[in-house]
């Protein structure tokens, strides 16, 4: 008498051609999540400017158009006068003024997400000048120029004006 025998499970070859297949498929889909987190801390970035740029402006427009960061420009003055209260003249707010206290504009020094750091290029001319920093990475502040512009850059030092 003969008796059928019947196999469950899977083949070598069959288990061989899943596997290629997933591994073609991971391969198309593994870089565009790459790209998305990329795309994603660019927009932060943009955001993260464009806050910054409105605080600026709302400052300057309390402070009688002048701009953050002091007659001659110094980071720390920037980043005192954003994230604390600064009476009319813009010096720290002791409560004695009379003109009241303004701000603070900003809770903390953002933190560039492109360059993972709060790193600080002080000063450039004009925006223009933004697209030869090689060596800046973190935020960009355009006081001489007067326009009181804010970008960010990467962490190779290229200007992202969103």
């Amino acid at each position: 008498m003969y008796r059928s025998t019947s196999r469950r499970g899977f083949t070598l070859i069959e288990i061989l051609i899943v596997v290629i297949i997933l591994g073609i498929l991971a391969a198309i889909v593994i870089p565009q999540f790459s790209s998305a987190s990329n795309d994603a801390r660019k927009s932060s970035l943009a955001s993260t400017a464009q806050t910054m740029r409105s605080q600026i402006a709302l400052y300057r427009l309390q402070h009688n158009d002048v701009l953050p960061g002091g007659a001659t420009f110094s980071s720390a003055t920037f980043w005192t006068q954003m994230t604390t209260k600064t009476d009319a003249t813009g010096a720290a707010y002791s409560g004695s003024s009379t003109s009241g206290p303004f701000g603070p504009y900003m809770q903390t020094t953002p933190v560039n997400p492109l360059a993972a750091a709060q790193s600080w290029q002080s000063t450039v001319t004009d925006g223009t000048a933004a697209t030869s920093l090689s060596t800046a990475t973190g935020f960009v502040y355009d006081f001489t120029g007067g326009t009181g512009n804010f970008w960010g850059t990467d962490s190779t030092g290229k200007a992202i004006i969103p």
